[in-house]
């Protein structure tokens, strides 16, 4: 048989309170918040201060669960018929799982129900921090925990009820909260759910919001950028480059208002000069990596490795979104720019040591950031975009911002013909999908000369369709033997395409046609190199994550001749 009690606790001594000695008992005297006298038992706690001996404000109950084993539950009851009400109630469920009606686990499950949920929500981040989480991950489950579940009202776990979390996200839907933002909240009370519902923690039987849908995130795009073209680059980095020293040498006052002659110290200029070399890095460094803001601002001298065949630099996992950690190859030009960049960053640090009378160092230390990447740098990139003369949105509504660039980065591989497969890897995506959909902006994929690669389907034997025919015209081959080979059209000029035809036998000639000029030349034998005009050699090469190689070389082997 079960009993309920108080249980014997002890309490600091009560401000003002005075110990007396009564029939050889220490007592606390004093005057409670209501003025009236109160006295208790003195006893020494273990850290050797007085405390006052007192019972629990609620009644425990002590009984034997359907284990047999004798445990104690706090009722929550400050009323002694009540606390016995509860014990009752938890008697009977002893009996029933002895009895076989209930399992073990349900009834560790029931007990759970009625607790605060705030407590099971802070087991659950112990949890999360226990097993390595992010300090950032786990600041946000909290976060959204605490919004999501006093929006649903849930109390307890007995509260956790999927029609009141799909009125709760349809009602976020009308506050023109985005399909991302509601995914996000579904999934984190998902996982909370999860990890309540696992046998080894056995707080519920399980998760009640598993069949609660995604939202469409593709039919409520909240921000959908668009790719830069190489022009757009181009003027990108010039302004990015000159902005810093001509917003300083720019007059804001008088006559000369808005002019660029103010005298600048050589220091100045120089910290300004620097300063806009280390901007336009930073953005070259971001289309041509595919790195985050994030990752870029944590990249640190000892994660870059510019001096071997490949170069690359190392991503740590706890910087990294995918928490994996990862090798990103570089292009030799960037890896270039980069050892010129950290030679100037040695050289600044050498001078200052020289100022100083300290050490001159030989090195830059390894945990020196490469690149000091602002927390503003939205708004800068933005500037940028304006004087260059670049509009930020297009007329699809597409925006261009500082992540825009690692979707330039997955467009122009597309655009460049690099397989899905190696573009994903490049991207550093789990999907496929995310890499062809989200990350490649189609209106700089040349669909239009795509369909030149397929086959010529004349309707009369022996003769050339029409559109075989107007493409002879247009490239000078009417009438006599010829290959053709279009390549992607440029996005500043469309319509502009690049064909090489030649004809049979050792005296072939290449012609590269280019809009409405068109330069001949002797094709080299066992290079891509074509002599043109004034018999100077040029190279046509595509250029991207791989080393570069021949355009004509690589693509000689798919021209199909035609006699």
């Amino acid at each position: 048989m079960g009993s309920v009690f108080k249980k014997a606790i002890t309490r600091p001594l009560p401000p003002g309170a005075e110990i007396i000695t009564r029939l050889g008992v220490r007592l606390a005297r004093w005057r409670d918040g209501k003025g009236k006298m109160r006295t208790a038992p003195v006893t020494t706690g273990k850290d050797g201060t007085d405390r006052i001996r007192d019972e629990s404000g609620t009644y425990v109950a002590r009984y034997r669960d359907g284990d047999g084993i004798l445990v104690e539950f706090s009722t929550g009851c400050r009323d002694k018929t009540a606390a016995q009400g509860v014990l009752a109630g938890l008697e009977r469920k002893g009996e029933r799982v002895r009895a076989g009606l209930l399992t073990p686990a349900e009834a560790r499950t029931a007990e759970h129900l009625a607790t605060p949920i705030s407590e099971h929500v802070a087991a659950y981040i112990g949890s999360l921090e226990a097993s390595g989480a992010s300090e950032r991950y786990v600041r946000e489950s909290r976060r959204i925990l605490d919004a999501v579940l006093v929006g649903c009202e849930f109390h307890t776990l007995a509260d956790l009820d999927r029609e009141a979390l799909e009125r709760w996200l349809n009602r976020r839907r009308t506050e023109n909260a985005s399909a991302r933002t509601r995914n996000t909240d579904r999934a984190t009370l998902n996982a909370f759910a999860n990890w309540c519902a696992e046998p080894s923690i056995g707080r519920i039987v399980s998760n009640p919001f598993k069949g609660v849908s995604k939202a469409d995130e593709k039919a409520d795009p909240r921000r959908r950028r668009r790719a830069m073209t190489e022009a757009e680059l181009v003027r990108l980095l010039d302004v990015a480059r000159r902005r810093p020293l001509l917003n300083a040498m720019t007059v804001h006052r008088g006559k000369r208002k808005g002019q660029a002659v103010a005298k600048l110290r050589p220091e100045v200029r120089a910290q300004l000069e620097s300063l806009g070399r280390e901007r336009a890095l930073v953005y070259k460094t971001l289309v041509l990596t595919g790195l985050r803001k994030n990752e870029l601002g944590t990249l640190t001298v000892a994660q870059l490795r510019l001096d071997g065949p490949i170069p690359y630099l190392e991503l740590d996992a706890e910087d990294e979104k995918n928490r994996e950690g990862n090798s990103v190859m570089i292009r030799a030009d960037l890896a270039a720019d980069l050892r010129t960049w950290l030679a100037l960053k040695l050289a600044a640090l050498q001078t200052q040591a020289r100022r100083r009378a300290e050490p001159i160092p030989t090195r830059l230390p390894g945990d020196s950031s490469v690149f000091v990447v602002p927390s503003g740098l939205v708004r800068i990139f933005d500037r940028d975009l304006k004087l260059a003369g670049i509009a930020k949105r297009d007329d699809r509504g597409r925006t261009l911002d500082i992540h825009a660039l690692r979707t330039t980065f997955g467009t122009l591989l597309s655009k460049g013909g690099v397989p899905l497969r190696t573009a994903q890897a490049a991207m550093r995506h789990s999907d496929p999908s995310l890499t062809a959909n989200v990350y490649t902006d189609p209106r700089l994929l040349d669909v239009s000369g795509a369909l030149d690669a397929l086959p010529s389907l004349p309707l009369e034997p022996g003769r050339q369709s029409t559109p075989e025919r107007a493409r002879a015209v247009a490239t000078g081959t009417h009438g006599r033997s010829s290959v053709a080979l279009p390549v992607a059209q440029t996005s500043d000029k469309p319509g502009q395409t690049v064909a090489i035809a030649g004809h049979h036998g050792n005296e072939a000639r290449d012609t590269i046609q280019l809009g409405s000029v068109a330069l001949s030349g002797k094709p080299d034998k066992g290079s891509g190199a074509v002599t043109i005009g004034d018999n100077r050699r040029r190279k046509v090469e595509t250029t991207g994550i791989e080393p570069a190689t021949s355009w004509l070389q690589t693509r000689r082997s798919h021209i199909t001749r035609r006699v």
